[in-house]
């Protein structure tokens, strides 16, 4: 990805729509683990971004990608402020980046919040991560009248492709992939020990899909606030111990998951004293296993990106889906994008519409006062067709138009002499 041709192409006055980020498809989870964007970290962007003059902004910021999405003078705007606040650099970010701008960047966003940009097709909880971002931004003020009308219409779209497709049927979440990976390599699992270390929302997931699938009674949670474990744990009735004796609980265990939300690893070689095989899933972003515990002979590792994959039938069954999801999104993204064309130079249209009908009305009182058998009835017809085919002219102009449409309002509004209050 290249910034700086983007950066220098946007004039100082040109305000674009954008979406800037990284996901999965390029970017490995230690690059992902980088930009990755914390609760307070989304709200200093936002704070920081409104105090440099930008209008609207919103950020999402899951395990599988970081992603902004705002009106800027250009994209380095955003850029920067997403490697502010993360423990990114703008140089890694070049490296696995992609910048969309207008007409795509709103494309995009329908790709993701459908899930048909996700990891696992189909995969829809971004969509709630979508709606809290620009909650936050509206609760901050920094969402203006054309991001949120966007945001109602990609989740429209996503609630229509779930109610009128089979586009998210079968269960292929990440939690669901950590319990089939396990059930795949660890033989007697009903009779194993397992340690679940973090219950954040996919912790309860995976303990969720622990319990439905490997009727296992030897499930022991671990949570650095141990009156969240007692809460799933009654719910479950699960053993839940504290996290001060995670090593010696690591040590009686057969499989241990992670799914902890802290920026570092909360998991390395010196908690473990291992008589035994012990299975690792790490399901976090950042990683929260060190790559040390690999030191021990008897750890097998295994992170989340080899866990994101789904059955071949679910995927084949989703893929067919796909058509009848872009027809959704396809037509609910036109919409968007002629209310969006229609909001930007509509002001203009009908000012330009006004400035012909004045015209029209100062030569049709001329020809009355020069000419006794003047039509006036046919003249007024005759010219209202007219002035319709030119501002028809200058409505498609504007809506094919290669170059910034804020530039041909500009020039339409001098050539016509229009009050710029107008537009």
């Amino acid at each position: 990805m290249k910034t700086n041709g983007a950066m220098n192409s946007a004039s100082a006055s040109e305000q674009n729509f954008y979406a800037l980020g990284l996901s999965y498809k390029k970017a490995d989870a230690e690059i992902r683990g980088h930009f990755s964007v914390t609760d307070a970290a989304q709200k200093a962007i936002l704070e920081q971004a409104k105090n440099e003059g930008i209008t609207s902004l919103s950020v999402i910021s899951t395990c599988n990608r970081t992603e902004l999405y705002g009106i800027a003078s250009n994209p380095f705007q955003l850029i920067k402020l997403l490697c502010a606040h993360t423990n990114g650099t703008i140089e890694e970010f070049e490296q696995v980046a992609y910048v969309y701008k207008n007409k795509q960047a709103v494309s995009h966003l329908f790709k993701v919040a459908t899930g048909l940009d996700s990891q696992i097709l189909g995969d829809f909880e971004i969509i709630s991560q979508l709606r809290n971002g620009m909650k936050r931004s509206k609760d901050i003020g920094i969402l203006n009248a054309f991001m949120e009308r966007l945001a109602n219409a990609v989740i429209q779209a996503s609630k229509r492709i779930k109610n009128e497709t089979e586009l998210s049927s079968g269960a292929t979440s990440v939690s669901f992939a950590a319990v089939q990976y396990i059930m795949a390599r660890v033989p007697y699992i009903s009779e194993k020990n397992i340690l679940l270390f973090g219950i954040g929302k996919i912790g309860r997931n995976t303990c969720e899909n622990l319990i439905k699938h490997t009727r296992n009674n030897h499930i022991t949670l671990v949570n650095r606030t141990k009156l969240k474990a007692e809460k799933i744990a009654g719910k479950f009735d699960l053993i839940v111990k504290d996290y001060a004796a995670i090593e010696c609980e690591i040590a009686q265990t057969d499989v241990l998951i992670v799914a902890t939300g802290a920026q570092k690893p909360t998991i390395n070689k010196a908690l473990l004293h291992l008589k035994k095989p012990l299975l690792i899933l790490d399901l976090s972003i950042p990683k929260n296993v060190s790559a040390d515990v690999l030191e021990n002979e008897h750890v097998n590792l295994v992170h989340l990106d080899e866990l994101a994959k789904v059955t071949d039938s679910t995927l084949a069954h989703r893929e067919s889906q796909i058509p009848a999801a872009e027809k959704i999104i396809a037509e609910v993204e036109n919409e968007f994008n002629a209310w969006a064309e229609n909001r930007i130079f509509a002001p203009t249209l009908k000012a330009l519409k006004l400035k012909l009908s004045e015209i029209k009305e100062g030569e049709i009182n001329f020809h009355k006062r020069k000419l006794n058998d003047f039509n006036e009835e046919q003249a007024a017809i005759v010219s209202d067709r007219i002035i319709h085919k030119i501002t028809t002219h200058f409505a498609n102009h504007l809506k094919n138009n290669e170059t910034a449409t804020s530039e041909s309002i500009e020039l339409i509004k001098q050539v016509f002499q229009l009050p710029t209050n107008e537009a």
